[in-house]
């Protein structure tokens, strides 16, 4: 029965990651997704930090769990302003829209 204990495989994922990084195409790849996980995780940091399950957010704002899961995953589907300002009032949050400035490249000299 031993050889059926659970050992998990030790993975290294920011080292892997630093890795690829080395190559400019998944550089670039990886950069583009950098918005798009920056709002997931505030997102989830909001709602954990209210202390609400998803289901309870749901049932808040008059959705589903799963509504709430596809939201918080970064599904395809974009969500409107209206349901952002939703979440964001059942999570103790004001939502807040801004533009900011693209950065510069820098450019080896």
């Amino acid at each position: 029965m031993d050889e059926l204990k659970y050992q998990p495989v030790p993975y290294d994922v920011e080292g892997d990651i630093s890795k690829d990084l080395q190559n400019e195409e998944f550089r670039r790849e990886y950069e583009a997704l950098e918005p798009k996980y920056a709002f997931i995780n505030e997102l989830l940091s909001a709602r954990r930090g209210s202390g609400m399950t998803q289901e309870a957010v749901a049932l808040k704002i008059g959705t589903t769990k799963s509504a709430i899961s596809r939201l918080e995953s970064g599904s395809k589907h974009s969500p409107s302003i209206t349901t952002l300002r939703k979440y964001a009032e059942a999570v103790g949050c004001e939502l807040e829209i801004k533009l900011t400035p693209k950065k510069q490249k820098k450019t080896a000299d």
